[in-house]
């Protein structure tokens, strides 16, 4: 019974990973096709495949909905592809098929939860049914494609002489062409497990049939950049009328093969990729840990100091070598690239648009940075509120847009880009900015500010909108205005350890950044001591380290301690009396300053001194502790290599509670 139940467990997480995965495509693919206006043959075969295989998988699952409403989007597409439809009003089928995906995602959601999958989809089958019976209008009244969607062509590639695996080579060929031709046919047929292709192969090249909607001059280019490639001819082609026909009649049976053809797929691939539950991965993460801390505890044990042990250093080297090795493929497993997550917005910018009557382009950048799984899954919500907030409250109407002299469509570009251990996300618009007068007023009329206004900085203003109840909106909609929001936002990347920051120009736009960290599961801190206590510092957030003398320290009306290096005042927290740790080091001067940066701000903190840098495993404070006040500042604790326990240090909390200016 128990392997019973783990294997439809395993059925179960594997049909919700690949039906979000091609609900994910499906929408990509029809958000473009909407930008675009335009429709091929190739996006229409791909959607077909990606309802035909939800059809099968729902139908599976006893999912009578989900498989109701995926077959009316297959019929759909199986007749325009079938009768090679010409004419189709593309905003209306777009948005047909993106509310068909809004209830698979509703229902799967459902599904994935433990909550009966029962949504209501006779209403979306009407529609889908009555767009479908006007594309089924009598003859002459649906214009069709015959051959002006595609063309014919036909290549012969040859390699260079003596080069290795010919018939990798040619499958290489074959599966890049793919991207820009359809109907691809290749002699040799079987370029694997037939061992005679590689001879065919250096006799007589890799001969290619297949038809695409690229110019000569674009297929021309791509052979051109072929690897290890020494000569190639193309040609197009004109197939006879009886071809087409043959070729038409041979369609439902390729229809029909689809699922099986998948499954030829899937087992060619099966040996080279196989999917993994994302809590098996947090186990090897743990135990990853938990080798780092071992090895520390091994190789820094204190009972070894004043022993000449060369041999045992050596070892000691290798296994480090080794222990960083396998957490660095680890955690390269546990990265995901932005890029799902980027595209998601494309979705939110098409409906925002569309509701508030504004035209908006999003633009991308950097969609292949990485970031650990864990935290992804937590920055796509702030990243969609910050997306809705850029269209909403940042690009303005056309007509203010016009008379600004600027384009009448707005631009909301998202880019990612890896900086040492952090990733940096950027929101950008083109819209009118931030105007430091209103937020001014806004947060006095809310009873927000609590500091002289001449005193603020322009950032300092702008941080305002983070604070909680404070909107811009004069109007509550459907997207922003509720007094709530921004400063959610924020508290949501500081959960996993990152920042939000903002900056504006009157007129030019607005450019929020988060800053959040590559992973939360083993960072690089920085050892201190005060008193018997130890305490780490993520590097990332350590500008410098350094020892004060006496003439550069100064203290302000209220008694509040600072320094100066480099022409710069920097306030200082003392960790003893924070903590209120017995430590035999007063003087600024005997101990050691490390000056910290959050955000834009920087500020110093005092210990008695360094221990070192290492490697440290992120541990969560034990339940008795969490619980309590007095441990502000504290994101978690770690084990040190002579096994004694040292408490992780939220630097971002520690500015927040005692080095922020009051607003």
């Amino acid at each position: 019974m128990d392997d019973l139940h783990s294997s439809n467990e395993a059925l179960v997480d594997m049909f919700i990973f690949e039906t979000s995965q091609l609900i994910d495509q499906l929408e990509i693919s029809m958000l473009a096709i909407e930008k675009t206006n335009t429709i091929s043959m190739e996006s229409i075969n791909e959607i077909f495949r990606a309802m035909h295989t939800i059809k099968g998988s729902s139908s599976v699952m006893m999912l009578a909905n989900i498989a109701s409403v995926s077959h009316a989007m297959e019929d759909l597409f199986y007749f325009i592809r079938e009768e090679r439809i010409q004419q189709i009003d593309l905003p209306t089928l777009s948005s047909l098929i993106l509310e068909g995906v809004d209830f698979i995602k509703v229902e799967l959601h459902k599904f994935q939860h433990g909550i009966p999958a029962d949504g209501e989809a006779e209403q979306l089958l009407q529609h889908i049914s009555e767009y479908l019976q006007v594309l089924q209008a009598p003859p002459g009244q649906q214009q069709k494609v015959q051959g002006d969607l595609s063309k014919g062509y036909q290549a012969t590639v040859h390699f260079v002489e003596d080069c290795d695996m010919l018939n990798v080579r040619a499958l290489t060929v074959v599966h890049f062409l793919a991207e820009h031709a359809t109907d691809i046919k290749h002699e040799p047929a079987d370029l694997m497990e037939d061992v005679r292709s590689v001879e065919q192969i250096t006799e007589r090249g890799l001969s290619l049939q297949f038809e695409s909607e690229r110019s000569y001059e674009e297929l021309h280019a791509f052979f051109a950049r072929t690897s290890f490639m020494k000569s190639f001819e193309l040609a197009e082609q004109s197939p006879p009328a009886d071809a087409i026909r043959e070729s038409e009649q041979a369609s439902a049976e390729q229809a029909a093969a689809v699922e099986q053809e998948t499954g030829k797929d899937i087992s060619r691939s099966a040996t080279s990729i196989i999917s993994v539950s994302v809590s098996k991965m947090d186990s090897l993460m743990d135990l990853v840990g938990e080798l780092v801390i071992a090895e520390a505890m091994v190789t820094q044990n204190p009972e070894l100091k004043g022993m000449e042990l060369d041999d045992f250093h050596k070892a000691a080297r290798q296994l480090r070598k080794i222990t960083g090795e396998l957490q660095d493929l680890v955690m390269s497993i546990r990265m995901v690239a932005l890029a799902p997550t980027f595209h998601k917005m494309h979705r939110v910018v098409r409906d925002m648009t569309r509701k508030l009557d504004k035209e908006v382009h999003l633009s991308i950048i950097g969609e292949e940075t990485g970031v650990d799984k864990n935290i992804i899954e937590q920055i796509s919500d702030p990243l969609m509120h910050l997306v809705r907030n850029a269209v909403d409250h940042g690009i303005e109407s056309a007509a203010e847009r016009l008379s600004a002299g600027k384009p009448e469509a707005g631009t909301v570009t998202l880019e990612a880009r890896n900086e040492g251990g952090d990733v940096l996300v950027f929101i950008k618009d083109d819209g009118k900015g931030l105007d430091t007068a209103k937020l001014l007023a806004r947060a006095q009329a809310n009873g927000l500010l609590r500091k002289n206004p001449e005193e603020m900085t322009d950032k300092e203003v702008f941080q305002l909108i983070f604070l909680p109840g404070f909107s811009t909106k004069e109007q509550v909609t459907e997207f922003s205005g509720r007094g709530v929001g921004m400063d959610v936002v924020a508290k949501n990347i500081e959960s996993i350890g990152g920042t939000v920051s903002v900056d504006s120009t009157p007129g030019a736009g607005t450019t929020m950044m988060i800053k959040i960290p590559l992973t939360l599961a083993i960072i690089d801190g920085m050892n201190i001591k005060v008193g018997a206590s130890s305490y780490t510092v993520p590097t990332a957030m350590i500008k410098q380290s350094f020892r004060a003398f006496d003439s550069d320290i100064i203290a302000d009306p209220g008694g509040n301690e600072m320094i100066m290096v480099r022409g710069h005042i920097y306030p200082i927290l003392r960790l003893n009396e924070l903590y209120a740790v017995q430590s035999p080091v007063r003087r600024l001067e005997d101990g050691i300053l490390m000056m910290l940066e959050y955000g834009e701000q920087s500020f110093c903190l005092f210990a008695d001194e360094l221990i070192g840098q290492q490697q440290v495993v992120v541990k969560a404070l034990p339940a008795a502790l969490q619980h309590l006040k007095k441990v502000e500042g504290i994101a978690g604790c770690t084990l040190l290599g002579d096994g004694s326990i040292s408490l992780i240090l939220d630097v971002g909390e520690l500015y927040r509670a005692h080095m922020a200016p009051v607003m």
